[in-house]
């Protein structure tokens, strides 16, 4: 068995480095890499408009880090009069590290879907909320708050780029590597990493057995064509090790 992380560096590399510890063979290969925005230079403006019980969501690491890193390399800080929130478990640590504040997260799902049923977002009528994230992504959190009355505006914190990679080449790779799990963070990626793999090469892709953090993601990949797919609950690394590793010396999952 060989897993396949196809998430960004640096966690693919750390991920895989955990792996290859615990006796499990592990390749990794980022399918994008993460830029500044454009519009950090705007995040010092859209973070001013916020006034007191406003709202400030981060969708992910990548969204809170460049952002921090921004406002230190300008001499800023953080508001501390607004609510912050964080998609995930792992972009509620790098928040709260980042802005010293108190930071709420969803308990059960960790996406768009998990943040609209946060009951601090039941009520904003006139509320600003920021929300920190990179080009493109789903429209469902704005759409969704904007009908609640909030006012809702984006800064693009970070920019995802697509590596160029030649899927025949790396396909051909893997399969001589006996890749059978495929480790996918978002639905992105798992579209991208599709339309990389060549035609005679898809039976041996939709075999693999396919690690995901959502069930949204789960969904699209039954659509794509995928039998096995386990439900990890988190893109984090941490329980991505855990579940491989009860995989590698099981043999077995509770999917």
């Amino acid at each position: 068995m060989t897993v396949l992380i196809t998430r960004p560096a640096p966690d693919c590399h750390q991920l895989a480095e955990q792996l290859d510890a615990a006796g499990i063979s592990a390749i990794a290969q980022p399918l994008l890499e993460i830029q500044p925005g454009q519009q950090l230079n705007q995040l010092i403006s859209s973070l001013q408009q916020l006034k007191a019980g406003d709202f400030l969501i981060a969708v992910s690491v990548h969204a809170i880090n460049l952002a921090h890193n921004y406002l230190l390399s300008v001499g800023a800080s953080w508001p501390k009069n607004v609510h912050y929130i964080a998609v995930g478990h792992k972009t509620a640590a790098m928040m709260k590290t980042c802005t010293a504040q108190p930071v709420i997260t969803p308990v059960e799902r960790y996406d768009s879907e998990g943040v609209l049923a946060l009951p601090e977002l039941a009520s904003v009528d006139a509320k600003r909320i920021l929300i920190l994230r990179g080009n493109g992504g789903r429209e469902l959190m704005y759409q969704a708050l904007a009908q609640r009355g909030a006012y809702v505006s984006y800064c693009e914190t970070y920019q995802r780029s697509w590596l160029p990679l030649d899927g025949r080449a790396l396909c051909q790779q893997w399969q001589r590597e006996h890749v059978s799990k495929l480790v996918i963070t978002s639905g992105e990626q798992l579209n991208h990493l599709a339309q990389l793999v060549p035609d005679d090469a898809k039976a041996w892709f939709y075999q693999c057995h396919l690690f995901v953090p959502s069930q949204r993601i789960a969904d699209q990949a039954k659509q794509l064509g995928f039998n096995t797919i386990s439900t990890v609950g988190s893109a984090a690394n941490g329980p991505l090790l855990t579940t491989l590793s009860k995989i590698g010396t099981m043999g077995k999952s509770d999917d």
